[in-house]
């Protein structure tokens, strides 16, 4: 990636003037920095792809991870590159629900998979890592319990879920693009400890809206910015519901659509200005055009607290995250 450590420098510089802040250091959960904005509880009532293997409930499978495995994964295509590099991914908030604009999700982020690790480190100044650890700890998962981390990408999650039911546990990573869970793949028996203290994960290509799984099988569950992309967040929302256990807890990090007008503001301010230009230098800028749209179309935190209990869990709170909250995390019981 070119110029790494000066853009780093300069969006250090960009977002503490924006934001105020002397220091964006998070503080650690339990989570001092995560403001709770709504709260409900519901009332009685290339290098060739590895083959994907399909499991009876019809759902692909990839090989499990083996120590050899690189972590390589196919390079975008000059070709592919070239001739969407204008094109405007699901551009408007009307367009997000189409078929259509789920294909083109699914499209982007194959062909981002390459360098989407290193455009979260830089874009969110590595903050994104403490994030996820936030929603792992708030699923409240330990050693010998089940997970599933769903739209799980390129697997930061996955593996952080893994560590925390040890060897003894269970983790599924599902993701509807395959080169993400290449990269994920990848980057599990790249771990220092592969085999030792991580729980083995089934990385599934599959559907948010359509779990391959039995009701009640998991004692937790992840979704890390995914949520805002499916189709439709209602369904997802009960599909996640319908495979916790009674008491599982569900953690949905993702960015904040806050209900403060100055916030969105600078909120699109950074998309424009900073993530757009920061990913056209990777060559992916078009595939990053479709954040902000996404984000408008996303409900907000106390719209996404009832939608969680409409979808059958018995409490919902959203948490705005620091710093500057311009990232949320909703956490639902069962």
């Amino acid at each position: 990636m070119r110029g790494y450590g000066d853009l780093r420098r300069r969006l250090i510089a960009l977002l503490v003037g924006h934001l105020g802040m002397s220091s964006l250091a998070v503080p650690s959960l339990a989570v001092p920095g995560a403001v709770p904005r709504g709260s409900r509880t519901r009332r009685s009532s290339s290098v060739p792809a590895p083959r994907l293997a399909t499991d009876k409930r019809g759902a692909s499978v990839l090989p499990s991870a083996s120590a050899d495995d690189d972590g390589s994964s196919s390079a975008v295509s000059a070709t592919a590159t070239a001739k969407k590099k204008d094109r405007f991914i699901t551009g408007r908030p009307d367009e997000q629900f189409s078929s259509e604009a789920a294909e083109e999700r699914q499209e982007l982020f194959n062909d981002i998979a390459p360098v989407y690790d290193q455009l979260n480190d830089l874009l969110s100044l590595g903050l994104h890592r403490v994030w996820k650890r936030a929603a792992v700890k708030w699923t409240g998962v330990g050693p010998g319990d089940a997970a599933i981390d769903v739209c799980c990408g390129s697997g930061d999650i996955a593996v952080r879920l893994a560590d925390a039911v040890g060897p003894a546990g269970r983790v599924v990573g599902l993701d509807f693009a395959r080169a993400q869970l290449e990269v994920a793949a990848g980057k599990e028996s790249q771990h220092p400890s592969f085999k030792t203290k991580l729980a083995p994960i089934e990385w599934v290509q599959g559907d948010a809206l359509a779990l391959p799984y039995g009701d009640g099988e998991f004692d937790g569950a992840t979704i890390g910015y995914g949520l805002r992309n499916v189709s439709d967040i209602p369904l997802a929302l009960r599909e996640l519901a319908r495979v916790l256990k009674p008491g599982g807890k569900a953690a949905v990090v993702d960015f904040n659509n806050a209900t403060d007008p100055n916030l969105r503001a600078l909120q699109g301010f950074v998309l424009d200005n900073v993530v757009v230009p920061v990913a056209d230098l990777n060559g992916v800028a078009a595939e990053y055009r479709y954040l902000k749209p996404s984000i408008e179309r996303y409900p907000q935190g106390p719209d996404l607290v009832d939608l969680a209990v409409e979808a059958g869990f018995a409490d919902a709170t959203f948490y705005e995250l620091a710093p500057g909250n311009l990232m949320g995390c909703l956490v639902c019981t069962k």
